[in-house]
């Protein structure tokens, strides 16, 4: 087995390639059909030899139906064999600790050492949404509730803390302990994910991998790798500093479609400005659409931020996105209307890189 931080040796790609799945729903597509989706584009990952799958957490979006990566997850560990499978990512101050150590030990145990945690601090929703999940948890106590969960994960709370030998995370090393058994499974490795310098800096401290979402600050992807390079300090978990790097693709096989369906995304990513709901309006709609001046100007910005067009288009600018900021790893998401139109542009582009098929 790989390395459980470091990605696969690659062939033709610039890096180590994974995937992100938000489990878009666009208008006119049920939660099951997006989901069928997503099991579906786990499987192609998996055949096609990407190194990690991630699916993210998102809250009161029509346009996403993932809201419980744990639980989307578990169902993806019956679906793949190589792959790992991972949160990009649980957005900590929505849960507590306890909770989160408990459902990624069970995901570990359920695939042994295929099991990824990132963690990021963002509610991954609207500010109406945050306070009714978090009742008064705060993303400045993101810190504290990462090294909480560090220690649920290690059974290593320091002598007199009122959780030590009291409070078990399981499954977990707690749980083995005291069943007599040897520990069944290593912690997941625990990610820090950001767009700013905070999470680089705060991932270097605690010596864990980083991982950079260029697709909300593309301006900030080399100065913040640069930061966490320069502050790592070696840990148990990691001896070398790791970066990955994601980014929002839409590969077609033409450009006007590839334009077509970045274009439904962006829209949703206006109408979330405007204070609206997260939906992707079909292709047709978005183009039929009526934008005023200032709209029109965030949809151009949203547009241009997702890497679209031909797989030969989409792989040079994958190339330059590496070329300019050195990731260790790239981890794009395809962003569109449909799931098919984000399983092909998955499998357009792990054509492009020569990425060859297992065996089923």
């Amino acid at each position: 087995m790989n390395d459980p931080i470091k990605g696969a040796v690659r062939g033709r790609a610039p890096a180590p390639l994974s995937v992100l799945d938000t489990a878009l729903a666009g208008r006119g597509i049920s939660a099951a059909d997006s989901l069928a989706g997503s099991i579906a584009l786990a499987r192609l990952a998996d055949q096609r030899g990407f190194t990690r799958y991630w699916v993210t957490e998102h809250h009161s979006m029509p346009g996403v139906s993932a809201s419980s990566p744990a639980v989307l997850l578990a169902r993806l560990t019956a679906h793949t064999t190589r792959l790992r499978l991972g949160a990009g990512g649980v957005m900590l101050p929505n849960h507590p600790p306890l909770v989160v150590a408990e459902q990624y030990g069970l995901l570990q145990a359920l695939a042994p050492g295929r099991i990824d945690l990132g963690l990021g601090r963002a509610p991954g929703t609207n500010p109406a949404t945050a306070d009714a999940l978090r009742r008064g948890s705060s993303a400045d106590d993101f810190p504290r509730q990462v090294l909480e969960l560090l220690h649920f994960l290690d059974d290593g709370f320091p002598d007199q803390h009122p959780y030590r030998d009291r409070v078990y995370a399981v499954p977990g090393p707690g749980q083995d302990r005291e069943n007599d058994v040897a520990r069944t499974a290593g912690r997941p490795p625990v990610w820090l994910l950001g767009s700013s310098g905070y999470s680089a800096q705060l991932a270097a401290h605690l010596g864990l991998p980083f991982a950079f979402a260029a697709q909300f600050s593309p301006d900030g992807v080399a100065p913040a790798l640069q930061l966490y390079r320069d502050r790592f300090t070696p840990s148990e978990a990691l001896a070398e500093p790791y970066a990955l790097v994601s980014v929002s693709v839409m590969a077609a096989d033409d450009e006007t479609e590839a334009q077509r369906q970045t274009r439904s995304y962006a829209h949703a990513m206006m109408r979330m400005l405007q204070g609206k709901s997260f939906l992707l309006p079909t292709p047709d709609e978005a183009e039929s659409y009526p934008y005023a001046h200032a709209e029109r100007q965030v949809l151009d910005h949203w547009t241009s931020s997702v890497l679209h067009g031909t797989p030969e288009q989409v792989t040079a600018l994958l190339d330059q996105l590496h070329e300019r900021a050195r990731p260790d790893e790239i981890m794009f998401g395809s962003v569109g209307h449909t799931p098919q139109a984000l399983l092909r542009s998955t499998e357009l582009l792990a054509d492009a890189y020569a990425m060859p098929s297992a065996p089923r």
